[in-house]
């Protein structure tokens, strides 16, 4: 199951940016998978309260979403879906800058986390 964590300043996460957030990355996952994927797809939205995020060792106002997408590892390698990890990295940024605007670009980090088979599971059973 893909499975963002996004953490990102409190003070941008209206019921627009969620709804946003949620329903773009969930979109980026079948750009690149395909929409037979978007079902699966787990969002959770993480709000830094205002002083509590730092950049160089200082308090930052900035936005700066940091996202997470954990996913099985044999997907960012399939042989049906070329240069996955790029394609996801580049589908995620332009789906927070499609939300946030433009401004927070240079501010978006993505973090791919694979999963190795037989590492995860669901209802009590690996999957």
């Amino acid at each position: 199951m893909p499975h963002f964590t996004v953490h990102i300043s409190e003070a941008v996460l209206d019921r627009q940016a969620e709804e946003g957030l949620i329903r773009g990355l969930t979109d980026a996952v079948g750009s690149v998978y395909g929409e037979r994927f978007t079902h699966l797809v787990a969002v959770d939205l993480i709000g830094i309260p205002r002083g509590r995020r730092g950049l160089g060792g200082k308090p930052t106002a900035q936005v700066s979403p940091n996202i997470t997408l954990s996913l099985r590892e044999a997907a960012y390698r399939h042989p049906d879906v070329p240069d996955a990890p790029a394609r996801l990295i580049s589908a995620i940024t332009e789906s927070v800058v499609g939300v946030l605007g433009e401004q927070v670009r240079e501010q978006v980090t993505v973090g791919l986390s694979a999963t190795p088979e037989g590492r995860s599971g669901v209802g009590g059973r690996v999957a």
